[in-house]
């Protein structure tokens, strides 16, 4: 669960170094305990806990995954200090709130704009600049849009100096916004909307936009949550913490195969989350595991949690 071996590798292992003959079998039996136990334990209940009412931003993503053949999602929500994922057959909001976290959640949730995370009203939105990056690079690299080139280099500029003085002053703030809102000026001009004049007679719904003119449009109306990074130095410029977290499982299937069985993937998913908690807060995956086994929990469950 950890390093991600395929069960065959396991069995090959402990026999030929350790002279320990073990069944793929008995290694599910063992995965099925740990998973049971991350659960009566209450470690599970904690992390949880912990991610609804954290003080960080709660970083969340999601990816498709293979269960039996068929296509499925698998939810995660983090920070540096917790991890949680969730199997579903759905990607939306009915996935989310069986997970139970984020509808308990009331601070600044960052994500990817994926447009079920914003059904969510009583948290602030902040989204990963990373994927405005490479869209403002493709929108000028493609379609040769000066004002994408423009944008891209003011939110690095941003950034930057976010990351040298943390605490910008209100009038450094208000400067690179108009700045931000020009630039959106000038792509209107470069890039306007689509003429209504050639609309065809009786044809309904809105106009068929260009991929840069929908990307200019989406960066205005959504300008304080491209923008939260700025006015809030606990906010990061990225969603990196919560993609970061959840490629694992993409690796997890190039290495080991799909999950056979919805089952399975909850195991996973389980014992995963608890040692990714565990290895954020240095307590080894081998001592996690042994504490587990043994009905107890590393003191980082029964602490306060960390800021």
């Amino acid at each position: 669960q950890y390093q991600l071996l395929p069960y065959n590798r396991i069995e090959e292992y402990f026999c030929e170094q350790l002279n320990i003959p073990i069944s793929a079998g008995s290694v599910f039996n063992f995965n099925q305990q740990a998973s049971a136990l991350v659960k009566s334990t209450g470690a599970e209940k904690v992390i949880k806990q912990s991610l609804q009412t954290t003080h960080q931003a709660l970083h969340v993503d999601e990816t498709g995954i293979n269960i039996g053949g068929k296509r499925r999602w698998l939810h995660g929500a983090s920070t540096t200090w917790w991890t949680y994922f969730y199997p579903h057959e759905k990607r939306g909001k009915i996935a989310m709130d069986e997970a139970d976290i984020l509808p308990h959640f009331s601070r600044v949730l960052c994500h990817d704009h994926w447009k079920p995370y914003y059904q969510y009203t009583q948290c602030q939105h902040a989204l990963c600049n990373a994927h405005h990056i490479r869209e403002l690079e493709s929108s000028w690299e493609q379609d040769g849009m000066q004002w994408a080139k423009a944008l891209q280099t003011l939110l690095k500029a941003i950034n930057k100096h976010q990351i040298d003085k943390p605490d910008l002053a209100e009038r450094t703030k208000q400067h690179y916004r108009q700045q931000y809102q020009q630039i959106l000026k000038q792509g209107d001009i470069e890039c306007p909307p689509p003429n209504k004049t050639t609309r065809i007679a009786g044809q309904r719904g809105r106009l068929k936009r260009t991929k840069s003119r929908a990307l200019l449009s989406r960066l205005r109306e959504y300008e304080e949550d491209v923008l939260r990074f700025m006015s809030s130095p606990a906010v990061p410029f990225t969603n990196n913490q919560g993609e970061n977290d959840i490629r694992m499982t993409k690796v997890h299937q190039k290495i080991s195969g799909c999950f056979r069985s919805m089952e399975g993937a909850q195991i996973f998913c389980l014992v995963r989350s608890y040692l990714s908690t565990c290895r954020k807060q240095a307590v080894s995956a081998s001592f996690a595991l042994e504490l587990l086994f043994k009905g107890e929990l590393p003191d980082i469950f029964n602490q306060e949690q960390p800021e």
